[in-house]
Formats: C-alpha cells, sequence, structure tokens
C-alpha cells in the first residue's frame, strides 16, 4: 500500500533525522572500522562529538539537523514556500547562540554573527568556504517538502536559500538541487524510484551532476547489497574529502540515490545502509533516508527508533527546537497545504465571471 502525502512528509523527516542520529556515531570511519567495533549498525549508539566531553544520549542529532529545524520554523511561521531572508529571519530569531561546538559546527557562530548585521541573507555563503560541500544538500528536505509535487519550484528555491550556505552556482548547491528535487517528486501521487530517478535527469545540472550520477547508478547496478556497494565506492571516493576538514556533496549526494535506488525506496533499509557506508555517515544516511522516505513514507521505520529519537531531542540542552519528528513533519505539511489553499482561493478569484 503506497503512503499518503501526509505520512510521506514525515516518512521524509524520519528518514533525515534518524539517519542523521544514527549515522553521527560512526561518522568519519571506514567501513571496515565500523564493522569491526560495532558489526552492522542496527541502532542508535551514545557519542561525543568535537572533543567536547559531552556524552549524547543515543538519538541525538547533529548539526544538519539543527539547520533544518530553523529551515522547518521558517516555514511553519510563513506557511508558504522560503526564501534566505526568511530563513536568516528564523537563525537571529531562534538559533541557540550556544549551540556552535556542540549540535552545530563551529563556523555556523560566525554565520549567526554575520546574520545579525546588515548582510543581504543572500550574500552570507560568500562567507564560508563550503562552496562544494554537502552543508546544504543534507539539510534542505523541507524545500522539497513545501514544493511537494512541483520539482521546478524546489530547484528554485533550494538555489534561492542555499545562498545562506554557499553562493550562487556552486557545486554544492547543484548537488543539493538533486535532494529538493528528489523529495518533491517523491510525493507525487504514483511515484516510483524510477520516476524520481528521472527527475533528478531531467531537472538538474547535466554536467556536474548528471553525468557523474548516472556513471555511479550504472557501476553500482550489479552490487548485489549494501557490502558490495561501500567496497566499491572505498575505491572511487578514497582520498578525497573524507577524514575531515571537508565533505562534499557529490560524494554524500550520490551514494544517497545509488543507495535509494538500491533498497527500492524502503525508508528503513536505506538509513541502514547509509549509516553503515563509511566515510560521511550522519549525511549519507540523511539524504537517502530523507529521499526514501518521501516516496515510501514511515511505514517501515520501527517505532522504538522514532520514539527514542524524540525524547534524546527533549533532553538535548543545547537544540534550535524540541519538537518531535511527528510535530516537524505536521508543522511543514500544515504549511503545504495553506500554500495550496492560496493558491486554489487565488485561482478562483482570476477565473471568476
Amino acid at each position: 500500500m503506497s503512503a499518503n502525502l501526509r505520512d510521506k512528509f514525515f516518512g521524509c523527516i524520519c528518514g533525515c533525522h534518524i539517519g542523521s542520529a544514527m549515522g553521527a556515531p560512526v561518522e568519519c570511519m571506514k567501513y571496515q572500522e565500523i564493522e569491526d567495533k560495532y558489526g552492522f549498525v542496527k541502532d542508535y549508539l551514545p557519542y561525543q562529538h568535537y572533543g567536547n566531553g559531552w556524552d549524547r544520549e543515543p538519538g541525538t542529532t547533529e548539526d544538519g539537523v539543527e539547520r533544518q529545524k530553523l529551515m522547518i520554523t521558517a516555514i511553519m511561521e510563513k506557511k508558504d514556500r522560503v526564501t534566505a531572508e526568511d530563513v536568516r529571519t528564523a537563525w537571529v530569531k531562534y538559533a541557540n547562540p550556544n549551540a556552535g561546538g556542540w549540535v552545530s559546527e563551529p563556523f555556523e557562530g560566525t554565520l549567526l554573527a554575520m546574520a545579525k548585521t546588515g548582510i543581504p541573507a543572500t550574500d552570507l555563503g560568500r562567507y564560508c568556504d563550503y562552496a562544494g560541500l554537502n552543508s546544504f544538500s543534507r539539510a534542505c528536505h523541507p524545500i522539497g517538502l513545501i514544493n511537494a509535487g512541483n520539482v521546478e519550484t524546489a530547484k528554485e528555491d533550494v538555489l534561492q536559500v542555499g545562498q545562506l550556505y554557499q553562493t550562487a552556482n556552486s557545486r554544492g548547491l547543484k548537488w543539493a538541487c538533486v535532494t529538493g528535487v528528489a523529495i518533491a517528486a517523491g510525493t507525487l501521487p504514483g511515484a516510483t524510484v524510477d520516476s524520481v530517478i528521472g527527475a533528478i535527469y531531467d531537472n538538474c545540472d547535466p554536467d556536474v551532476v548528471v553525468k557523474e550520477l548516472d556513471e555511479q547508478l550504472k557501476n553500482t547496478a550489479s552490487c548485489k547489497d549494501i557490502l558490495e556497494m561501500r567496497k566499491y565506492y572505498d575505491d572511487v571516493y578514497n582520498g578525497f574529502g573524507m577524514p575531515y576538514p571537508f565533505s562534499y556533496a557529490n560524494e554524500v549526494v550520490t551514494k544517497g540515490v545509488t543507495i535509494f535506488r538500491m533498497v527500492n525506496g524502503d525508508t528503513k533499509e536505506a538509513i541502514l545502509a547509509g549509516v553503515n557506508m563509511g566515510r560521511d555517515t550522519d549525511c549519507v544516511a540523511a539524504v537517502a533516508g530523507g529521499i526514501a522516505g518521501a516516496l515510501s513514507g514511515s511505514s517501515s521505520i520501527p517505532e522504538k527508533w522514532i520514539k527514542q529519537l524524540d525524547y534524546a531531542t527533549s533532553i538535548n540542552p543545547h537544540t534550535n527546537s524540541k519538537r518531535t519528528l511527528q510535530e516537524n513533519a505536521d508543522g511543514v505539511y500544515d504549511a503545504f497545504l495553506c500554500r495550496l489553499k492560496r493558491e486554489k482561493e487565488y485561482i478562483s478569484k482570476m477565473l471568476a465571471d
């Protein structure tokens, strides 16, 4: 049975947040290291980040989700598509000023300080050298959802809002378009794995994105499972990006989409594949899980995963929002319905005799 639209919103948010939280404890580890220490990871683990001594509750999310929570807040308040300026306003109003180095990247403290100045929101990305990186591609899921079914406006908004983090026309934003487009396409009635990938091919940059993605979709088509796929990718991307300081969007998004195809859009399996892939595990799992959730919904996700993440969020002193997964998803869904209602009223008015 296919998921209804509300559950697709919930599945997308769950896939992203759970993938992020489950992948964070093994981030930066090679897949062999993950296997040697944990076997095949199938649940949350406790962890620390940034060497700050904070033992996080299993299910605690990290920087990409914190960015996304502020984006969701902006969408919930506007009840419509958002701009970079809308999200900047949410940063200034709601960002935890002490989150840098705890649940968000340290550089975000600098961006927040600049956001409080008169610098135009779309110029903030010029002050961040993350031009080819994945900071927005692994966090822009709500942009796809508020544009559910409309891949053109999803792409437009990713390129506009993404300038908070990266410069216009950067490689990172071109790869972020894949996430936004795939999620918007996945919410369409009758969508399939193939139709989602087709939307990426039709709407994303042919030279920067589609060429590499097409090559890797072909090269991984014969991989029988994630164990074989991760071994293949270890040879492809070894020496690029991870371990830190850099994680590039092309690797993260390519892995996310090929995982999505391998697991046939199953949200749970997409999360687990991303977590056990090695290297930038939290980001890969967030992309793969979010795209799969937008297509297939939440039915495959264990309830205990949802409850544990909500609990970890409720006791997190550094988060930007303690909303539950359902509250985040419903907030974006309700905003989408409000947007549709206004558009319907406008059309009726314009066509009235």
